[in-house]
């Protein structure tokens, strides 16, 4: 029969879901949504671009102008995010 120190093995720790105030996971839940619904949507018109007919060098003009929205609309769903994860440490501290 084998040893064992009476602790949760490192396997069966990080199976274990995080479980986050219930006023944080919904927040957190909602941000990722709309950071996935942007990349979604971004990617979606990239292949749209480089798709098409239209001259290498017109495509990435478009595109580098889809990267540059993409990171503008991002921007600030990113810094709501930072300050969730600063939260959700200080909780944990």
């Amino acid at each position: 029969m084998p040893i064992t120190s009476g602790q949760p093995s490192r396997s069966a720790i990080g199976n274990t879901p995080r479980v986050y105030p219930p006023d944080l996971q919904p927040l957190l839940q909602s941000i990722l949504a709309a950071l996935a619904g942007i990349d979604v949507v971004h990617e979606s018109e990239v292949a749209l671009i480089r798709d098409s007919d239209a001259d290498e060098w017109l495509k990435q003009s478009v595109i580098r102008r889809l990267d540059e929205r993409r990171r503008e609309r991002r921007a600030p769903y990113v810094r709501q995010l930072a300050a969730v994860e600063e939260r959700i440490r200080a909780l944990a501290a």
